[in-house]
């Protein structure tokens, strides 16, 4: 498998993914354009910050499986695009935690401190010692927009120079917030109390332009504004308005609506430090986050193991190899799903029972979705299969039982379509072999193949007699027959497989067979045939 590695970062990178047995080229500094040129012979790729990966790099990307964001910010990437083309996108949430909060904290004391522009002014030949006269941050309130990893960290420094920390975060526990010695309040409480202000969260449709000229309006006056963690997050011109009318005291700010930011109004204001996105910019978190995004990005090439992703869920290289088996099963019992439905899809229930309901069920369900949507559309994989079914208006629930029942573990799918609901459940034989063990109700065990017949038929003598002659007529090699029904005389199921495909001429022969209600094909493309007695 190969890696692009699209952006200059720690040559540890690089290393890490040889020394794993990936083949690595390095070729940073492409436009999109060039990008979209050479991507298509990648199986995963690394960036930092500088390159943009578009929906036009992904189209072009036919076998990109991975992109791996050295850092944690992935506005440079097209995360919808690469979902809807079902390539894992991960970043680096705790590489550049340290490093980030720590500058957020250096910021903070050099504006209270007005130490850039009494450098500044010293440099000059000037000795302004009543000019600066700045304030103490002991015994302030520091207000966190944002709690999660680098904040928290924020909050800890903050502690430790004798702040009290409030904090504004909707996915803050109460057990969380109580451990970490911060007090959880509302935005408009954390704006009327804060003597300083600072931003911990990523940019989205719910946290942009947080701080606009009406939340600016809610502050305390002479407030000091610290944003480290993303432009976008505060509307530059109302903060700048705010700085002239001496509301606010000061901002300090690593971070820019536009960047390179190199002509903002805010620069020529005294009170205003600025910083050109330097947050993650020590020699010890490019190391890490390097390290770190190499490390995740072969674990999922070469394991199947998912770590920080932002559109699929966690799989640990621990888990991978016991998930693995159970993969296979729920890939095949989706696929078996979706090709015995016949009408558009309502709902589907996924229930996990006994050992598989202790695991990480999450990406079964993936798997399961994109077995039971991929007979019906192509492109689809566990990364976007979620995505696809939410767009359908497909209700999907997941159950989770750990009590096992006659097997050990049991995995159950109940698709309802417009036409009716139809169940396929499966289990593993000595925790590696899926087999089929139940379908609409009727008990059998079967072992899927390539090339597989279903087949509902009325329960009556002679059958499966006259079923083997039409089969042996048409030259069709059968490996294997299962049978089973609900009741003498009442609805049964014959699963047979066959050496390959089936002409369509006679599977229209086993429909007009007496006694027969639905016989359809059934493909398995991705199966390996075992050999087997015929």
């Amino acid at each position: 498998m190969k890696v692009l590695i699209a952006d200059t970062m720690s040559p540890r990178a690089a290393e890490i993914l040889r020394e794993r047995g990936l083949t690595v080229d390095e070729r940073p500094g492409l436009a999109p354009k060039e990008l979209a040129k050479i991507v298509g012979g990648y199986d995963g790729m690394a960036v930092r910050s500088s390159t943009k990966i578009t929906a036009e790099v992904l189209d072009a990307a036919t076998n990109l499986k991975v992109v791996g964001r050295a850092g944690i910010g992935v506005d440079n990437i097209d995360v919808p695009a690469a979902t809807a083309r079902g390539v894992v996108v991960m970043n680096t949430p705790f590489g550049n935690s340290i490093t980030t909060a720590e500058h957020a904290i250096a910021m903070m004391l050099a504006l209270a401190r007005q130490i850039p522009e009494a450098d500044q002014s010293t440099r000059a030949g000037k000795w302004e010692k009543n000019r600066f006269m700045g304030v103490e941050v002991a015994n302030k309130s520091l207000g966190q927009i944002g709690c999660g990893n680098i904040g928290s960290v924020v909050a800890n420094r903050a502690q430790g120079l004798k702040m009290r920390v409030l904090a504004y975060d909707p996915f803050l526990s109460a057990d969380r917030a109580k451990e970490i010695g911060v007090e959880r309040v509302e935005l408009d409480d954390l704006l009327a109390r804060a003597d300083f202000i600072s931003l911990h969260t990523p940019l989205t449709d719910q946290t942009r332009n947080i701080l606009d000229a009406k939340a600016l309006a809610k502050t305390k006056k002479g407030v000091r504004v610290i944003n480290c963690a993303r432009g976008g997050l505060i509307v530059e011109e109302a903060l700048h308005a705010a700085l002239v009318a001496g509301h606010v005291a000061g901002a300090a700010l690593d971070v820019f609506a536009a960047e390179p930011a190199k002509d903002s109004p805010l620069f020529k204001l005294p009170n205003v430090v600025a910083t050109p996105h330097l947050g993650a910019s020590t020699t010890e978190a490019q190391e890490n986050v390097a390290i770190q995004v190499a490390e995740q990005m072969a674990d999922f090439l070469l394991l199947g193991a998912v770590t920080n992703a932002l559109n699929m869920a966690s799989v640990s290289a621990e888990d991978a190899p016991k998930l693995r088996p159970y993969m296979r099963l729920a890939e095949q019992l989706g696929g078996f799903a979706g090709q015995i439905t016949d009408s558009g899809l309502k709902s589907v229930r996924i229930e996990f029972q006994g050992h598989v309901a202790s695991l990480n069920t999450r990406p079964l369900t993936a798997v399961v979705l994109e077995g039971l949507l991929s007979p019906l559309m192509s492109s689809v994989n566990m990364v976007n299969a979620p995505v696809v079914a939410r767009e359908r208006g497909i209700e999907i629930v997941e159950s989770t039982n750990e009590r096992a029942g006659d097997y050990t573990s049991l995995v159950r799918i109940t698709v309802e379509s417009e036409g009716r609901t139809r169940t396929v459940a499966g289990t593993l034989f000595a925790n590696q072999k899926p087999r089929v063990v139940e379908i609409d109700g009727i008990a059998l065990e079967a072992e899927l193949g390539p090339h597989m017949l279903f087949l509902i038929n009325e329960d009556k003598p002679g059958f499966i007699g006259n079923l083997g002659t039409l089969l042996g007529n048409a030259r069709v090699n059968i490996a294997t027959f299962h049978l089973g029904r609900n009741r003498a005389g009442g609805d049964a199921i014959a699963l047979i497989e066959v050496d390959e495909g089936v002409p369509e001429a006679v599977i229209e022969q086993l429909r007009r067979l007496a006694l027969v209600k639905q016989a359809m094909p059934l493909r398995f493309p991705g199966m390996v045939r075992t050999a087997r007695a015929a």
